[in-house]
């Protein structure tokens, strides 16, 4: 009996990423083993498979370009189950975890977002950056990295090369962020908590967040994925005043993107998980396997990332782009600490 149309429709499409998720399993596997075996050594995972699988997958990428017949795999690994992980992860965490400190932190978010955008725009002008690829990297950095500059890009209608440009900065810096960050925590004395805000204020991705953060604490994890979060609701407002202030300046700009631009379906799923968490509807029995299928997804939505970065790419974006991405990085972080400061986080 011959399948049916949307059966053979579901066969072909999980024909197409089989060769890439493959590839991504196949780097996820060598990253669970290298931390088995760091624990083996040393009695404890210095790099946790979380980093590892970024580490390798950039390595072998820029070694070696998997082709066309992997693409939709590793898209698929870094889309669609990155998304699923993240929902899952809201089943881990309780909205007063946030709630906690206080409501100045949400309105420091806010805060530090558009400062950073501001301080941004301003060092990549100085550094003589064109003004859309100037505003790209602003909303790159002080937003979510490649989501941002997505958004952004139809809006300031920004040339094909300047979003190449931010998209590939964006991509290498944050697995720099990954690896780095975590090394502040004893030279800046940060607990858990302040750890987590400074994460979730200056990591370009949600993923990245739980990479960046994992190896710290389990708090760590949570305020970061949750500030992180609300960081990134912050891309409708920006992109809406882009969109205003583009159509004063006579262009024509784009304020019809849809709305899972704005709010990704992902974000409000999270924070719903989080809510029935928080409320109790979530039975404890069921809060380990989620917070193990959550962890694992995210482990294999590493290494698809980690395949989609060439380091060889920053070769032909120039040093003015350079100094201005890792320029408007530094005062980022400099911002957030500020605010971890000023609200006396502990």
């Amino acid at each position: 009996m011959p399948l049916a149309s949307p059966e053979r429709g579901r066969i072909t499409a999980f024909r197409r990423i089989l060769p890439g998720l493959a590839l991504c399993l196949i780097v996820t596997g060598a990253a669970l083993g290298l931390e088995a075996v760091e624990r083996l050594l040393f009695g404890e995972a210095w790099l946790e498979a979380l980093v590892l699988a970024i580490v390798l997958g950039t390595g072998l990428r820029t070694l070696w370009n998997p082709g066309a017949r992997c693409a939709p795999g590793i898209a698929f690994g870094a889309g669609t189950m990155l998304e699923i992980a993240v929902v899952l992860l809201g089943a881990s965490l309780s909205l007063g975890t946030l709630l906690a400190a206080g409501p100045g932190l949400l309105v420091g978010i806010a805060a530090v977002v558009a400062v950073a955008i501001g301080v941004s725009y301003g060092i990549g002008r100085a550094l003589g950056l064109a003004p859309r690829l100037a505003i790209l990297v602003a909303c790159g950095n002080s937003i979510c990295g490649n989501s941002a500059i997505a958004a952004t890009a139809p809006v300031i209608r920004a040339e094909g090369e300047d979003v190449a440009a931010a998209i590939a900065f964006t991509a290498v810096l944050g697995v720099a962020v990954v690896l780095g960050l975590p090394l502040l925590v004893p030279l800046l004395g940060l607990s858990p908590m302040q750890y987590g805000v400074l994460a979730g204020l200056t990591v370009y991705a949600v993923p990245q967040v739980l990479a960046a953060t994992a190896p710290v604490a389990a708090l760590s994890v949570q305020v970061g994925t949750l500030v992180k979060l609300v960081r990134v609701l912050m891309l409708g407002p920006v992109v809406l005043a882009l969109s205003l202030g583009a159509r004063r300046a006579g262009g024509r700009g784009d304020a019809g993107l849809p709305l899972h631009r704005l709010v990704p379906w992902f974000i409000l799923a999270f924070l719903a998980l989080a809510g029935l968490r928080s409320a109790g509807l979530i039975p404890q029995a069921a809060l380990p396997p989620l917070a193990g299928a959550a962890n694992g997804l995210t482990v294999v939505s590493m290494a698809a990332l980690g395949l989609g970065v060439d380091l060889r790419s920053l070769a032909g974006a120039g040093p003015r782009v350079t100094l201005a991405v890792v320029a408007s990085l530094v005062a980022l972080a400099g911002i957030s600490l500020g605010l971890i400061r000023l609200l006396g986080i502990a």
